[in-house]
């Protein structure tokens, strides 16, 4: 993967109000893979700044081959964390070290290791709509509305996150379907289904 790795000085949790967003779980854990994210730092606590966070991630963990319209900062905390690209090119990152995702770069993460590992995400400006999609899959996930695999049940929910994602999955058959997601994820926001799911899980 092209770029530069930078060593940090250290991956801090930055001093919050600890009543702002005292409502909603400061840690959030998706049942099916164990894995769990931690908001350091919100859209609401920043004034728009910043989202940062931190992630946990089991023996082996990996999400799926994505890109979205906003860069990502990951830095690796405890343990290895890597990263790979469209072309299967990979980068793994050090405890201290950080990499930049840039904007619309296909990339996923993953675990290289056998033990848990935890890594920051930090992402500027801060994206509300990243952290509702976090809560809200998670939420589902507890709630027994995904497969297997973390994936919405309901495919008017999966349109729903989609449009929340502002981003695109790797695949022949995403590429199809993603015309009908689209127009799915609208209708839903007109018809206030995604402010439904918003008010359930992160208010």
């Amino acid at each position: 993967m092209a770029g530069k790795v930078k060593v940090s000085s250290g991956w801090k949790a930055k001093a919050t109000n600890p009543h702002a967003g005292s409502e909603m779980k400061r840690t959030i854990v998706n049942p099916i893979f164990k894995d769990s994210v931690t908001f350091l730092q919100t859209s609401a606590e920043t004034n728009g700044r910043a989202t940062e966070l931190e992630v946990t991630l089991m023996p082996k963990g990996r999400n799926v081959l994505h890109c979205h319209a906003y860069p990502e900062i990951f830095t690796a905390i405890d343990g290895d964390l890597g990263l790979e690209n469209e072309k299967k090119e990979q980068k793994i990152l050090k405890s201290g070290e950080s990499y930049t995702v840039e904007s619309m770069a296909w990339h996923c993460f993953y675990n290289p290791t056998d033990r848990e590992i935890r890594f920051g995400v930090r992402v500027e400006p801060a994206n509300e709509k990243l952290e509702y999609f976090l809560r809200i899959l998670y939420g589902m996930a507890a709630d027994g509305l995904t497969d297997s695999q973390s994936r919405p049940k309901s495919i008017k929910h999966a349109a729903i996150l989609f449009g929340m994602a502002e981003g695109k999955m790797a695949g022949l058959s995403f590429a199809l379907m993603s015309p009908i997601l689209k127009g799915m994820a609208k209708k839903a926001r007109t018809k206030g289904e995604e402010q439904k799911l918003i008010n359930k899980y992160c208010v």
